[in-house]
C-alpha cells in the first residue's frame, strides 16, 4: 500500500471514531435534555425556593433596573405553585450605604474601588429601607413564603450573598434557619444572576447545601462579561445549572 493511501485510510478512521465519538455525545446530551424536559426534578420536604431580591428597584423603572428583570415574574409564581418552602430575600441599604457611588465623592456608579473588605463595584443609590424602591415587586404571588430576609443594611458593608455578607465574616442568619429547618436542596431565582443570584449559590455550597441555579428565572446586569464569569464561579463550586422545566 502506498504512503498515500496509508495516510488517507487512517484519516477516514479517524474521521469515524470522531463521528461515533460526537453522535454519543449527542445521544447523551439527547438523552438528559428530555429527562428534563419531563420534570425530572420533584422538589421535596427538603426543598427551599430561594427568590432572590425581586424588588421595584430592579425592575424596569427602578433606581438600578435589570434589562428583563419583570419577565422572571410568572416563572417565578409558577415555581412557587411547586415548592412547599419559599424563602425571600431584600437589599435592604441605609440612606448613605457604602456601596453607593454617592457616598464617595468624585466616584461614579458602576466604577469599582477598595474598601476594607476588598473591591467594590459602586451603585447609584437603590432599594433604601423603607422606599417604595426596596418594596417587593408587584405581581410577585408567592403568598406561602415562609421567610422574608434581608440583607445589606450593614452601612459599612454591602451583602450581595443572602448568606454572609462581602466581608466573608458578616452572617445574615439564613444557613441556620435553612439547617434547623432541615432544607438542604436549595433552588435560587431572581437578581441578579451575576451577584446577589451567583454569591448566594456559592455561600450556599460553602454551607455544603445542595444547590441549582435556575437560569430562565434569573436574569444578569451582565458588567464586562460578569455573567459568564458567575456561571464559570459557580461550576467550579459544585453548583447545578437547571432551567423551571426541570422542576415537576
Amino acid at each position: 500500500m502506498k504512503h498515500g493511501q496509508t495516510l488517507l485510510n487512517r484519516r477516514r478512521v479517524l474521521a469515524g471514531i470522531g463521528a461515533l465519538g460526537a453522535a454519543s455525545v449527542v445521544g447523551a446530551a439527547t438523552k438528559f435534555s428530555v429527562a428534563f424536559a419531563r420534570g425530572a426534578i420533584g422538589p421535596g420536604e427538603n426543598a427551599v425556593l430561594l427568590v432572590v431580591d425581586m424588588q421595584n428597584c430592579f425592575l424596569p423603572g427602578g433606581t438600578l433596573p435589570v434589562k428583563g428583570g419583570n419577565e422572571i415574574i410568572p416563572i417565578i409564581n409558577e415555581l412557587g405553585k411547586k415548592f412547599a418552602n419559599i424563602v425571600m430575600t431584600q437589599d435592604w441599604h441605609t440612606e448613605h450605604h457604602t456601596s453607593f457611588a454617592s457616598s464617595h465623592p468624585g466616584k461614579n456608579p458602576f466604577e469599582t474601588m477598595e474598601l476594607s473588605y476588598g473591591t467594590q463595584v459602586l451603585w447609584p443609590d437603590h432599594c433604601v429601607q423603607g422606599s417604595e424602591d426596596a418594596m417587593l415587586a408587584e405581581g410577585l404571588d408567592l403568598p406561602h413564603a415562609q421567610l422574608i430576609i434581608r440583607k445589606g443594611y450593614h452601612n459599612e458593608v454591602d451583602s450581595y450573598s443572602t448568606f454572609v455578607a462581602a466581608d466573608k465574616k458578616t452572617k445574615t442568619g439564613l444557613t441556620g434557619y435553612l439547617l434547623e429547618r432541615g432544607l438542604t436542596e436549595v433552588y435560587v431565582c431572581g437578581l441578579a444572576t451575576d451577584f446577589c443570584v451567583s454569591w448566594s449559590a456559592v455561600d450556599a455550597r460553602a454551607a455544603e447545601l445542595t444547590v441549582s441555579v435556575i437560569e430562565d428565572a434569573c436574569r444578569g446586569i451582565d458588567l464586562n462579561g460578569s455573567v459568564a464569569a458567575a456561571w464559570k464561579s459557580m461550576a467550579a463550586a459544585g453548583v447545578k445549572r437547571i432551567q423551571s422545566t426541570d422542576i415537576a
